[in-house]
């Protein structure tokens, strides 16, 4: 799914590749977005041809730019969108998706968050982890670095997936 999802965001952006670092440029754009993050960046990168450190360290700055974000002004911003007609059952909706996934971090805490960001699996990542750990009221700065160490283990199994670096290892 995420490869099919970056194939098509490759091709959205192509235009973008005729800029000197177009292709780093789509494969930044990747990693901010939910659903796909870094995990999703790295897929295109390896597609792109692109080299795996530059890209990682371009798929994790992408990937964590939102995620301070996230924990500190999500909460205060879907209680205001709450109080519109317009938003206020996208928000609702948005919760409810989180919080039905609350367990999985609720019950290991932080350890959880890690994990939940760590294991590049449909339904998880920053996005949704963070978005999680600020509905569970956790504290932020812990939230933030289980984040990024979730991102980085992330990061890590996608390149050995990605890259092919697993059957390389494998054989």
């Amino acid at each position: 799914m995420a490869g099919n999802l970056a194939k098509t965001f490759i091709d959205l952006f192509s235009g973008l590749t005729s800029l000197k670092y177009g292709k780093e440029l789509i494969i930044f754009i990747i990693s901010m977005m939910p659903i796909l993050e870094l995990r999703g960046g790295l897929i295109a990168a390896s597609l792109l041809g692109l080299k795996v450190v530059p890209s990682f360290i371009i798929c994790f700055i992408g990937n964590i730019i939102p995620i301070p974000l996230i924990l500190w002004f999500i909460t205060p911003i879907f209680d205001r969108l709450k109080k519109t007609k317009l938003f206020s059952g996208l928000v609702n909706k948005i919760e409810k998706k989180a919080m039905s996934k609350k367990d999985k971090i609720e019950r290991l805490q932080y350890l959880g968050l890690f994990l939940f960001v760590g294991i590049p699996i449909p339904g998880t990542g920053a996005w949704m982890g963070c978005l999680i750990a600020s509905l569970l009221n956790m504290d932020k700065k812990k939230a933030f670095l289980y984040a990024l160490l979730g991102v980085i283990m992330a990061g890590i199994i996608m390149i050995l997936f990605s890259y092919g670096l697993l059957d390389k290892l494998i054989h």
